[in-house]
């Protein structure tokens, strides 16, 4: 048995797998708010406490007060190991998370949990160990493109609560990824409307990284950066922005056509997020394709779709012949940075 865990910034998956060497489906796997606990090992606790038969009620009314209640008869096996892909920076087996208030500590929850083996990853490296594990039915091309046959460089970019790279290159015999903190970059406008949107970006942040731009709360800046430069917004958006969740609101507004500022809010997010991953595309010489990860590219695939997405990732001057010969996929399973934890901590039970 091994454990795995996929920690983001809104939610974490968490999975129990009977996993050797070959991908299965988990034999458990819950869905937490990350914000509901004050730290991993709290969600553990719940996650990994046997569960509590009910109780025939003739059997509760009969039984004398003193009597003791009988154990749980469900007990898991051993955990053989563990793998956390972390929405952060990790060194040396810890990381402090960027979009949560916790402190992950691989020696730690070892010690904690009685585990022989834990280890923690970027949540885009083990997202990327996922990548190779897909299957032809959990992705959708954007781009075709024309792949070297000898394998080259792999990129993986994903936004959701925040924006995660990686890179994966090719050892000889397996794809090994490259945990990255690119997301967190220098936010580079590409026309004299992004460099509008910088402006008013920095009138609130001393930074503005890719991140603030390319993630959920990145697109509800993008609106409101249209809204108070153009002051076209329809009251009943606003009303809805205010009492719900302001990128998923601005998104279905969008895609539905139904307010001409959400419209070009997801224009110029779908625009800045494909030149972004030329960009790294670029970085890695990732000719072997680019993967677009995370929980926004499946809600927005439609507009993914339209072409403004490659019409940026293309527009690289003198390199845009060769930005059309490289694949890109949008990754349709939202668990793959799950898989990815798996089949590290089945490396890892195996050793």
């Amino acid at each position: 048995m091994i454990l795995a865990g996929d920690i983001g910034g809104t939610k974490t998956h968490l999975a129990l797998f009977d996993w050797t060497t070959e991908r299965v489906d988990p034999l458990r796997l819950e869905t937490f708010h990350s914000a509901d606990y004050a730290s991993l090992e709290d969600m553990l606790e719940e996650f990994l406490a046997p569960p509590k038969p009910p109780m025939p009620i003739d059997i509760i009314e009969s039984r004398p007060q003193d009597e003791p209640s009988s154990p749980p008869q469900d007990e898991l096996p051993p955990i053989r190991a563990a793998c956390f892909g972390v929405a952060g920076p990790v060194i040396q087996n810890h990381s402090r998370t960027t979009n949560l208030p916790w402190v992950v500590d691989g020696a730690a929850l070892a010690k904690r949990f009685e585990l022989p083996a834990v280890q923690l990853l970027n949540d885009l490296e083990a997202m990327a160990h996922g990548i190779v594990l897909l299957h032809a039915n959990e992705v959708v091309t954007l781009n075709q493109g024309t792949p070297p046959v000898q394998k080259q460089a792999i990129a993986l970019i994903a936004a959701g609560t925040g924006l995660g790279e990686s890179i994966l290159f090719w050892d000889g015999t397996r794809y090994k990824p490259l945990p990255s903190e690119g997301g967190h970059a220098d936010f580079a406008p590409n026309s004299d409307h992004e460099i509008e949107l910088l402006r008013y970006i920095r009138s609130q942040y001393l930074h503005v990284s890719y991140e603030r731009v390319l993630s959920g709360p990145g697109l509800h800046a993008i609106y409101e950066f249209l809204r108070d430069a153009k002051r076209n917004e329809p009251t009943w958006l606003a009303e809805k922005i205010k009492a719900g969740d302001p990128a998923a609101e601005i998104a279905e507004a969008g895609l539905k056509g139904q307010a001409e500022i959400a419209k070009q809010a997801l224009d110029l997010f779908a625009s800045i997020y494909g030149a972004e991953a030329g960009n790294l595309a670029l970085k890695a010489m990732a000719i072997n394709g680019v993967y677009v990860g995370g929980g926004i590219a499946p809600k927005l695939l439609a507009k993914l779709q339209d072409g403004t997405f490659m019409k940026a990732f293309t527009n690289k001057g003198r390199y845009k012949r060769l930005m059309g010969t490289i694949p890109v996929h949008v990754v349709m399973n939202q668990h793959t940075g799950l898989l990815g934890a798996a089949s590290t901590a089945a490396r890892l039970a195996q050793a």
